[in-house]
C-alpha cells in the first residue's frame, strides 16, 4: 500500500493506492489549515483501508512549486511517515501532477499554478510526454509570448493557474487553446499512481535530502527572493539530472 499527501496549493489531498488502483481519495480547500487538517485526514484514510502507518510499502508526496509553509507540512509528515514505517519516499513535482492526465493525449500541454504577483510557475511538455523547458515562473504576456513562438499546435491547458489567466489565454490562442477546468482531486489520484509505478520500479528518494520546490521563500527573516529547490528531472529531453 502506498500513501500519497498533497499539500503544495490552496487543495490539499490524500490518496491511497495499491498495486495498479486508487483505493480512496480525498481532497479538500484548506487555504491556512494544512498543519491542523493533513494528519486527521491521514488517519482516516488509513483506517478506512483497514491499516496503520507501518503496514505502508512507501509514502508520495507532492514536492511544489508551492508555498513554503503549506510544503513543509506535507513534506514534513511524509517523511515522518515514511521514517515511522521503514519504508521508501518518493517525491513528485506538483506540475508533473496536473499535467498527468493529458500527457497521452499527443498534443502539447502546458501546466500551470498561480504563484502571486499576477505570475504562475508553469511547466510544458511536447506531444510525447517529454519537458520542452525547465519550469519557470512568468507572466501570462511571457508564456503567451513562449508558447506563440515555439509551439504551433493546439495546447492542452491544465492546473490551477488556469482560472487566473483563462481570458489571457483565450485571447491570444483562441481555439489553439484546449483550457481544461482543474479538479482538485484528480492531483491526489495522479500522485498515488505516479508514486506507485514508482514504488513498484524502485525509484525512491532520499529521505534526508528530499527538498520541496517553493515559489518564493517566506518574506520574513531572509532576503525576499524566490527559492526554488528543483529535484532531479527524469523527462526533461529524455534527460538525468
Amino acid at each position: 500500500m502506498l500513501l500519497a499527501l498533497d499539500t503544495s496549493t490552496r487543495y490539499a489531498g490524500v490518496a491511497l493506492a495499491n498495486e495498479d488502483r486508487v483505493l480512496a481519495s480525498h481532497a479538500w480547500h484548506s487555504t491556512y489549515n494544512h498543519t491542523a487538517e493533513l494528519m486527521p485526514a491521514v488517519v482516516n484514510i488509513l483506517e478506512h483501508g483497514g491499516l496503520t502507518a507501518g503496514e505502508l510499502d512507501g509514502v508520495a508526496v507532492a514536492l511544489g512549486p508551492g508555498g513554503f509553509s503549506a510544503l513543509r507540512v506535507g513534506i514534513s509528515a511524509a517523511k515522518g511517515l515514511a521514517l515511522v514505517a521503514k519504508k521508501p519516499i518518493i517525491g513528485v513535482g506538483t506540475l508533473d501532477l496536473e499535467a498527468y492526465a493529458y500527457i497521452d493525449s499527443g498534443i502539447p500541454v502546458c501546466a500551470l499554478l498561480e504563484a502571486g504577483r499576477e505570475e504562475c510557475a508553469t511547466a510544458l511538455f511536447s506531444p510525447d510526454g517529454v519537458r520542452l523547458r525547465e519550469d519557470r515562473v512568468c507572466t501570462a504576456e511571457e508564456l503567451m509570448t513562449e508558447v506563440t513562438n515555439g509551439i504551433s499546435s493546439p495546447t492542452i491547458f491544465c492546473g490551477e493557474g488556469v482560472d487566473a489567466w483563462r481570458e489571457q489565454i483565450s485571447g491570444a490562442l483562441g481555439d489553439h487553446a484546449q483550457i481544461v477546468t482543474p479538479v482538485p482531486a484528480s492531483r491526489a489520484w495522479a500522485l498515488a499512481v505516479i508514486g506507485q509505478k514508482r514504488l513498484a520500479a524502485g525509484e525512491f528518494d532520499d529521505l534526508v535530502t528530499l527538498q520541496p520546490e517553493y515559489l518564493r521563500m517566506p518574506s520574513i527573516g531572509v532576503p525576499k527572493k524566490r527559492g526554488r529547490v528543483p529535484q532531479s528531472r527524469r523527462n526533461v529531453r529524455g534527460q538525468v539530472r
